[in-house]
């Protein structure tokens, strides 16, 4: 089956000649090969990297390799147990160190905070990428002021970075109180002026103070080869689709486009279009066992798609925000796992809790669990867990739970463990 068939593109006119891959001679022309479920999932894992040997000793070097990995790793402000970006790399490797990645972001300059579909910690060396992202989010914003009096506030942005450029890094709390509030979100000028010119690459983040984050010149934060490195628009689009496909294994056009937030879906169709002799179209079972739904993958793809390890079977507690779960309809499809944060949510309305973490055991998700690191009185608190569907209560599964909640209380920084009397839900 051809990929502009499943995808509805339309190509260039004449034939393409596209070779049979070695992988699939078992299969006509006409037929489509079929992942299973388990491989799916297996090799979904791994490629998040969370197939590796969990206690294996992590350097400085090991964890930036991680991130390289992984593209990004997102940033979240709520640190119910820690924040999101600590725990993603937590549960990939539980000798991972803060400080490691502290300095990688302040000392070495290794990598850089910006925004991907939410703010995130990135790779230096993907600077240049982002170039285009700061011309669309410029764009963006401009047409979001229609209305404003601009030459006001480009005004204040000039003044922001002639501070910056004269005094050095700044931090909103720098500016609270300098004048009215007239603008973005109810933000004072000066705070909107420092997002808008982060936002748009003229500022970069230095640190974090607390959570708060610390402006500079972008040219004092990212490294110079960095800066000046160019990237022509084509080469933006083939690049943000192959590294979207490689680090995902298989995706459909939708999945590609929102795995980086960089690209719309016309860009996606157009790259397909124009690489269709590189790429294959595959069938990706469900875990519920409906259609299987058809998706890309590289001709030439890795060894983990055809026969992906087995990942630990420790069990995990994953972030929220774990880029595992990023895309939460693919989890779904994947694991059978239905997640949503109800941060947001009432609590009456709430189904789960304000912030439960999934459960992963080996390569399934077996459960989620509310809990809190209560530092006043220095325990983790477990207030509930909830096993999926057909997950038994076995005393095996509590038992790894158990040691993984003794692992998280450590990496919390609390002296003990705190369950609730009806902790334990039902599968």
């Amino acid at each position: 089956m051809p990929v502009s068939a499943v995808f509805g593109l339309r190509l260039a006119s004449g034939p393409i000649s596209v070779p049979v891959s070695p992988q699939i001679l078992n299969h006509t022309q006409t037929m489509t090969a079929t992942i299973d479920n388990r491989t799916a999932r297996r090799a979904f894992l791994a490629l998040q990297g969370l197939s590796g040997p969990p206690q294996t000793g992590q350097t400085k070097a090991d964890l930036f390799e991680v991130i390289r990995q992984l593209g990004f790793v997102q940033v979240d402000s709520i640190n119910t147990v820690a924040r999101a970006h600590h725990q993603i790399l937590f549960s990939r490797n539980a000798t991972y160190r803060e400080k490691h990645l502290k300095a990688l972001v302040e000392k070495d300059r290794h990598l850089f905070e910006h925004w991907t579909h939410d703010a995130s910690i990135i790779p230096c060396e993907l600077f240049p990428y982002w170039r285009h992202r700061f011309i669309r989010e410029d764009a963006r914003l401009q047409k979001r002021w229609e209305g404003w009096q601009r030459a006001p506030f480009l005004h204040e942005c000039d003044g922001v970075l002639e501070r910056i450029a004269k005094d050095g890094p700044v931090m909103t709390r720098d500016f609270e109180g300098d004048k009215p509030s007239t603008g973005w979100w109810d933000w004072h000028p000066s705070k909107t002026a420092l997002e808008y010119l982060w936002r748009t690459g003229k500022l970069a983040i230095a640190r974090r103070d607390g959570f708060q984050k610390v402006y500079d010149l972008a040219e004092r934060i990212i490294p110079g080869a960095h800066q000046a490195a160019k990237v022509e628009h084509h080469e933006f689009v083939d690049w943000a689709c192959r590294s979207a496909l490689q680090r995902l294994g298989f995706a459909t056009r939708g999945e590609i486009a929102a795995f980086w937030g960089l690209l719309r879906p016309d860009e996606v169709a157009e790259w397909i279009a124009e690489n269709e002799v590189e790429l294959e179209t595959v069938l990706v079972e469900n875990a519920d066992g409906s259609k299987p739904r058809a998706a890309l993958r590289f001709r030439d793809y890795p060894d983990v798609l055809d026969d992906p390890p087995e990942p630990p079977g420790r069990v995990r507690v994953l972030s929220p925000f774990d880029p595992a779960l990023r895309d939460r309809n693919r989890a779904e499809r994947l694991f059978g796992f239905r997640y949503r944060i109800e941060i947001f949510v009432p609590e009456e309305k709430r189904v789960y809790g304000y912030y439960v973490f999934p459960i992963l055991r080996g390569d399934r998700l077996v459960g989620r669990i509310d809990m809190k690191a209560d530092r006043n009185r220095d325990m983790l608190a477990v207030r509930k867990f909830w096993p999926e569907k057909g997950v038994r209560l076995s005393k095996a599964l509590l038992a790894d739970l158990d040691a993984e909640l003794d692992r998280i209380r450590k990496f919390a920084g609390v002296a003990g463990i705190e369950y609730a009397g009806d902790w334990l839900g039902s599968g």
